[in-house]
């Protein structure tokens, strides 16, 4: 003989809330992600309408005041660093979180990282930014002094500027999330006099280039 189940009321009341409660919580989940997916769709169309230029840089004014070696491979070095930071969108302002100026020569890195302190900047607004870039004792490559010298006869040297930090974006209200940017500027330096009794000066609006 076969045994017949039957379900009790009040088993079958806690079958009912058990489906009503997995009901209320589909719908919470469809609901909040239909927002999410509202609010990601708002901002996109907000950045593709702005589409945000990247902000530019130009080298105002660069001065070497101490380039030369300690040792065989240990550099000394102490250069004056000025640029001009713009940001060229009529409706998205920027915050610079981070920014790390540097320079360089032939590929080696000639000062410490030096760090400007963060600031916002508004629409199509401009900012001078300077630096004191310095090295003490930093190792370079045994062939520094030979490139140095080789440029001295050329009567001029290049020198690398450059920027290294995080930005993010501002429209209205809304603020994006951290951007790493990349700048670099070419200096001209031209030989004058000879260092460390007279600096290398370079006054000139040169363009970098900025990566984002």
């Amino acid at each position: 003989m076969s045994q017949i189940h039957v379900k009790s009321p009040k088993h079958c009341a806690k079958q009912g809330l058990a489906v009503d409660k997995f009901k209320f919580n589909k719908k919470l989940f469809y609901t909040f992600s239909t927002f999410l997916l509202s609010i990601s769709a708002l901002i996109f169309l907000v950045w593709l309408v702005l589409h945000p230029s990247k902000p530019q840089f130009s080298l105002k004014e660069a001065d070497i005041y101490q380039l030369n070696l300690s040792g065989p491979h240990l550099l000394n070095s102490s250069i004056q660093v000025t640029l001009l930071s713009n940001n060229p969108n009529q409706k998205v302002g920027i915050y610079y979180d981070i920014l790390q100026v540097y320079a360089s020569y032939k590929g080696q890195q000639i000062t410490l990282d030096t760090t400007l302190p963060p600031f916002y900047q508004g629409h199509e607004e401009s900012n001078l930014l300077s630096a004191a870039l310095v090295g003490n004792g930093l190792p370079v490559a045994p062939s520094f002094g030979y490139e140095v010298g080789r440029d001295r006869t050329v009567g001029n040297m290049l020198i690398s500027l450059k920027v290294n930090g995080r930005l993010r974006w501002r429209v209205g209200t809304w603020v994006s999330g951290r951007y790493r940017f990349n700048v670099n500027c070419i200096a001209i330096m031209p030989f004058g006099s000879p260092l460390p009794t007279g600096p290398l000066s370079t006054k000139q609006g040169t363009q970098c280039s900025t990566t984002l």
